[in-house]
């Protein structure tokens, strides 16, 4: 059974309407909290072109992270990879020879910095033997992380029906990378990249149009249109935005930075829960206490603009009651804030005090209890 318990909570207004995008999907993020600025067809699925190539780089750095692979193993270039993601096949390449060993590094390199269909099939073929086996890898760590909705048919974002993302799991996926891989994610800033004797550019226009932007992806197909994933810091605050399916490549640049500027110059940050302050309470089936607290060991904050004075609304949703023993720290569900009609942010709830069983009548009392309440749901149900 699923419960939520809403709390109002003083915030900042939004001026509903006072912002709009041509692009047809889009969303703003702040990348600490996951507060939602801004968001238009969030979830809707679309190719998602070398944009998915975000999840491809995730498999690796995880892989390296976890020491299952090393930047210094060198991968061979197939004639599958060279033909249909090299020179002859005139899309975004790094040029790796055919028959040649590329170290991992730089394969990454050239998957991040130049876009290149062959740099994600060598990497997918190498790790996993073949793309078909790396996409259902890629497909299933998704699901891992939360991103629900994610299909991937191939490495690289090449155009398949199987490869579809929203830009909402886009900018999950974005903030995820920034947080758990740090230390990668510095590739995404990197201006250039020679290979082969060929310097290339950051095919990432924003780096270069906005302060404070070091990545991440661009990406285009014929029937997805073109699109970005850009993250930018600025005065201590790094915001990620996605947009896809605007019809000309500067348009994608134009629409990010033009989000980007007006989430910077409007939003700022508020507390709404402290670290261990109460934040609510669950009901308790069978303990000592009838209630559990909730608390958070992070503050849970959300981004709200820096003029107005619009009223938040927290829910705590889980599924309860929460059968007892409580261990402290046990997570019980997540508080859900609102800000206008859109979901500002989501974090866990976890229990802030232990609740031991209680006694046979307790329990027996609590298990008549919910059985009264059932029974009147189902009758509820049938009319």
């Amino acid at each position: 059974m699923a419960f939520a318990a809403n709390q109002s909570v003083q915030g900042v207004k939004k001026d509903d309407g006072g912002y709009d995008t041509d692009a047809p999907t889009a969303i703003l993020i702040e990348a600490g909290s996951g507060s939602v600025l801004f968001e238009k067809n969030p979830d809707e699925l679309r190719p998602a072109s070398s944009m998915m190539t975000l999840m491809t780089t995730e498999l690796v750095f995880r892989a390296v992270k976890q020491g299952d692979i090393k930047l210094t193993d060198q991968y061979p270039v197939s004639e599958n990879a060279w033909r249909r993601g090299g020179a002859p096949a005139g899309g975004p390449t790094m040029f790796a020879a055919i028959h040649s060993r590329v170290p991992v590094d730089d394969l990454l390199r050239g998957a991040i910095i130049q876009n290149g269909n062959d740099s994600c099939m060598i990497l997918a073929e190498g790790i996993a033997g073949n793309e078909k086996a790396f996409a259902e890898m890629m497909t299933r760590r998704a699901r891992e992380l939360g991103l629900t909705k994610s299909t991937f048919a191939n490495a690289s974002g090449l155009p398949d029906p199987g490869n579809r993302m929203t830009v909402r799991e886009l900018s999950k996926l974005a903030r995820h990378i920034i947080q758990t891989y740090p230390d990668f994610y510095k590739m995404f800033g990197e201006r250039e990249f020679t290979w082969n004797k060929i310097r290339q550019q950051n095919r990432n226009a924003l780096l270069n149009s906005l302060e404070g932007a070091d990545g991440l992806k661009s990406g285009f197909t014929k029937d997805g249109g073109y699109g970005l994933v850009g993250s930018a810091v600025q005065n201590g605050m790094r915001l990620i935005v996605v947009v896809n399916g605007l019809d000309d490549p500067d348009d994608r640049v134009t629409e990010a930075k033009k989000l980007l500027e007006w989430g910077f110059r409007n939003f700022e940050a508020r507390t709404l829960f402290a670290a261990q302050q109460p934040v609510g309470y669950a009901k308790v089936f069978g303990g000592e206490s009838r209630s559990v607290k909730l608390t958070s060991p992070e503050p849970i904050k959300v981004m709200v603009q820096k003029n107005g004075s619009d009223k938040l609304i927290a829910r705590i949703v889980y599924s309860g009651p929460v059968r007892a023993p409580i261990e402290p720290g046990q997570r019980v569900g997540f508080v859900k804030v609102w800000r206008g009609a859109n979901i500002a942010v989501e974090a866990p709830v976890y229990a802030a005090e232990s609740v031991a069983t209680g006694s046979t009548v307790r329990r027996a009392i609590d298990g008549a209890s919910e059985l009264v309440i059932g029974m009147f749901r189902a009758g509820a149900e049938k009319l």
